[in-house]
């Protein structure tokens, strides 16, 4: 498929115009016309760019990727060794954060309610953009338990704040650095609330407003929406679709 004819279909797809993001969705480095190999990866990093090149990708598409708003402008140091890899290999590189994050049936949230066997999953439309989802345990488990299921699914261990004890059964979550949603989930009187990041903060507000907190890693969390992402189009167009996970802990 064409160039123009992907970034077209991703953002219908993905419904990019219903978001307000912080850097732009779509197409964010032009490379060739024809794309026949795609790889997909979390974050647009020089590793992720190396094994592309390895991999004769005529596509990368990553979850985050340049031109954060807030950061310089410049294109220098970090910045330009990795623009220009892709510049001088001829290599697109698209971007998609909120709308990969929300979408209904492959974003990063339904990705996380269908790995944990969480059931009933919808996202709240018309609070933080519907980027928040709820859902439940079929059957209630121990804090403990879930943060072992946490573990094997993802990977990584999370962290728990709030009695390893307690019970869970209702959930809401949200990929990646979401942490301070932690008040709608008190509002929707969930047992427990799962993010990728955690601050000093989150501790008191978990106590406090009796909600488990799971803080299991952003990357962790944003692992499979993109995935998923790159092996829909490989099954939609023919695509040759390469997944890589560069290890990140946080």
């Amino acid at each position: 498929m064409t160039r123009s004819e992907l970034s077209q279909y991703l953002s219908e797809f993905l419904q990019v115009a219903k978001y307000k993001d912080y850097a732009p969705n779509g197409l964010q480095v032009e490379g060739r016309e024809q794309i026949a190999t795609i790889v997909t990866g979390v974050s647009a990093c020089q590793a992720l760019i190396d094994k592309a090149i390895e991999l004769n990708a005529d596509a990368i598409l990553v979850h985050h990727g340049f031109f954060w708003k807030g950061e310089p402008q410049v294109i220098t140091g970090m910045k330009q060794r990795r623009i220009k890899a892709l510049l001088s290999q001829d290599i697109n590189l698209y971007g998609y954060h909120l709308p990969l994050d929300g979408h209904p049936k492959l974003g990063n949230n339904a990705e996380l309610a269908r790995r944990l066997d969480i059931t009933g999953a919808e996202s709240l439309e018309g609070v933080a953009q519907g980027l928040v989802w709820q859902g439940r345990l079929d059957k209630p488990m121990s804090a403990k338990a879930f943060s072992a299921r946490l573990a094997q699914v993802l990977n990584r261990e999370a962290l728990h704040i709030g009695d390893e004890e307690g019970e869970i059964q209702t959930l809401a979550w949200c990929s990646g650095g979401a942490q301070d949603y932690i008040d709608i989930a008190s509002d929707l009187g969930v047992d427990a609330f799962i993010s990728g990041e955690v601050s000093e903060r989150t501790y008191h507000s978990a106590i406090e407003l009796g909600v488990h907190y799971f803080a299991a890693g952003h990357h962790a969390t944003e692992r499979y929406g993109i995935q998923a992402l790159g092996e829909h189009l490989a099954s939609e167009f023919g695509l040759t679709h390469h997944f890589v996970d560069i290890d990140n802990p946080v």
